[in-house]
């Protein structure tokens, strides 16, 4: 069998795995998000944080929710860091310095997951299970509330009301994230990923030398990493280490757990907004550029001409033979079109558009599908400035499920549009025009210059995926993506949250003859169109100077 039949083969499984588990899934988060019943482990958990999980709260105090609640996690992800080494199980590492533990815990409450460390030589067991482990579970239920809050600002009426952001956070957690989540590490396991709390013990001989490698709580922590498009791994080559990857199956698993809550929200959508057809049509949205971005990287892999690729089949230089290809192309483009960053093959190391390919992918906005939660309401942003751009062309008021696009709408949908494009582009022209940053690049011309872009928009995006050979692990790199990571993830939610609240205010708008039907295939086309139309605006001249030069010259 061709590889390229066999990349084929493993796509197809992968559709089917996902379709399969689509509406079940999606329904139950449905009904999850719509419950009024509280479970008993639930209300134990709203009597020590003393909330009141049946109070109905307007988006400034969704808002002010969602950020406390970010920033307390912040300073004590911060401060297990600072500690570590007095903690036990710390593995005689020792604490974090300032710099880096800033990063970290921006970057793991932000559900970015960039790290600048090598996870094996820094992290002991009470900071990876006890710190790294929960914020998986927790920025990945923050992001999903919020996604929930503004379908209910599209199902709601006549009402400010956007749920109560603690029961969405405890129920995300508890119902959702938890239980999938045990049933992937046990699968994971069976895989051959290990799962123990083992000190440093030495494994053999190597370039002369002894070999030491620690073990952890792996196969647990991948689940969450890849089901709540966190990324973070326990060792620094992440997905592509046997203990965290061990196979083609474990490989082919872990995609379906990044992709399987981002696509199944659009079902959750459709279903809580009464119309399921309108889920379909964000879901055919998201899927046709998923499939686009996943064949443009199988056939830009696998077509790179010269001896040395057409011996090896294709551009093998950076990915593991266990995976191929195939398996490591569309790990590659699952991780970078949602905002999971996990990698199990070197971005750097891929064609010159090949690396476009995946920095493209975030620059979307991480939308198809997205990360859990932020790709659907990124989604659903570009779904009202698809429609305002609809109702420019034909001279009427823009009208999404039943809801007025007005001045208000439009201009919080084009802040948060802004917003990361900002960080991205501005980062990396002062990262640039500075001296010391570009000491960091391993390489110089169109590669270099996209290892500091890669780097800017995987945090500003949220992804944490690395095109590496950047040395990240500085004073500079480390506070100023840190910086990146939390303004990309929290500012763009004060906008969803308050176009969320704008839109439940609104009396519903009667669907006429002259309505542009959101749930047909022309309006998903347009919606797809816009996105990459907005997209190109935006970056192209900073593509042009990395890997689309670099990709022509090769």
């Amino acid at each position: 069998m061709s590889p390229q039949v066999a990349g084929l083969l493993q796509l197809t499984a992968l559709i089917a795995a996902l379709a399969l588990a689509y509406r079940p899934l999606g329904d139950y988060m449905a009904k999850v998000y719509s419950s009024e019943k509280h479970y008993a482990p639930e209300k134990w958990i709203y009597k020590v944080i003393g909330a009141n999980p049946a109070a109905e709260m307007r988006w400034p105090a969704y808002l002010r929710g969602v950020l406390a609640f970010s920033a307390v996690s912040v300073l004590f992800l911060y401060l297990l860091q600072r500690i570590q080494g007095s903690l036990p199980g710390s593995l005689g590492f020792t604490s974090i310095d300032p710099d880096q533990a800033f990063n970290t815990a921006a970057s793991f409450v932000a559900n970015t997951n960039w790290q600048s460390y090598y996870g094996e030589q820094a992290m002991g067991h009470v900071v990876q299970t006890g710190g790294l482990a929960v914020q998986n579970f927790l920025s990945a239920a923050v992001g999903m509330a919020v996604a929930v809050a503004l379908v209910r600002g599209f199902a709601r009426s006549r009402t400010g009301e956007l749920g109560n952001f603690w029961a969405d956070l405890v129920r995300g957690t508890v119902r959702i994230l938890v239980p999938i989540s045990v049933i992937g590490a046990i699968v994971l396991v069976a895989c051959g990923a290990i799962q123990n709390f083992s000190g440093i013990h030495q494994v053999g001989q190597f370039m002369g030398g002894t070999q030491e490698w620690n073990g952890g709580a792996v196969a647990s922590q991948e689940a969450i990493k890849e089901l709540g498009t966190n990324g973070g791994g326990y060792f620094n080559a992440n997905s592509a280490h046997p203990f965290e990857n061990p196979n083609p199956f474990s490989n082919l698993f872990e995609i379906f757990l990044i992709l399987l809550i981002p696509f199944a929200l659009t079902r959750t959508f459709g279903r809580m907004v009464g119309s399921l057809r309108q889920g379909y049509a964000i879901l055919g949205a998201m899927a046709v550029i998923w499939i686009g971005f996943t064949a443009l990287m199988m056939w830009t892999e696998f077509a790179h001409r010269g001896p040395a690729f057409e011996i090896a089949g294709g551009a093998m230089e950076g990915k593991e033979t266990r995976f191929g290809i195939a398996g490591s192309s569309i790990f590659a483009v699952a991780t970078t079109l949602t905002s999971t960053g996990a990698v199990n093959s070197f971005h750097s190391s891929y064609t010159g558009f090949g690396g476009g390919i995946t920095m493209l992918g975030m620059q979307l906005g991480e939308i198809a599908p997205g990360g859990v939660g932020s790709g659907l309401y990124g989604m659903l942003i570009m779904a009202i400035i698809a429609v305002f751009i609809a109702g420019l062309m034909v001279g009427r008021t823009p009208e999404y499920l039943g809801r007025k696009i007005g001045t208000r709408q439009i201009k919080l949908a084009a802040c948060y549009i802004l917003v990361t494009p900002a960080l991205v582009l501005g980062f990396t022209a002062v990262a640039m025009a500075l001296p010391t940053p570009a000491d960091s690049m391993t390489n110089s011309g169109a590669h270099g210059f996209s290892e500091i872009l890669y780097a800017y928009t995987s945090g500003a995006n949220n992804n944490g995926s690395a095109f590496a050979g950047l040395n990240a692990d500085t004073q500079w790199f480390n506070t100023t993506i840190g910086i990146a990571m939390l303004l990309g993830r929290f500012v763009p939610m004060v906008f969803v949250l308050a176009l969320a609240g704008s839109l439940a205010e609104q009396k519903p708008v009667p669907e006429t003859a002259g309505t542009l039907r959101t749930d047909k295939p022309l309006y998903a086309g347009l919606l797809v169109g816009t996105i990459l139309i907005i997209t190109g605006l935006t970056y192209f001249p900073a593509l042009a100077l990395g890997p689309l030069a670099e990709g022509l010259a090769s």
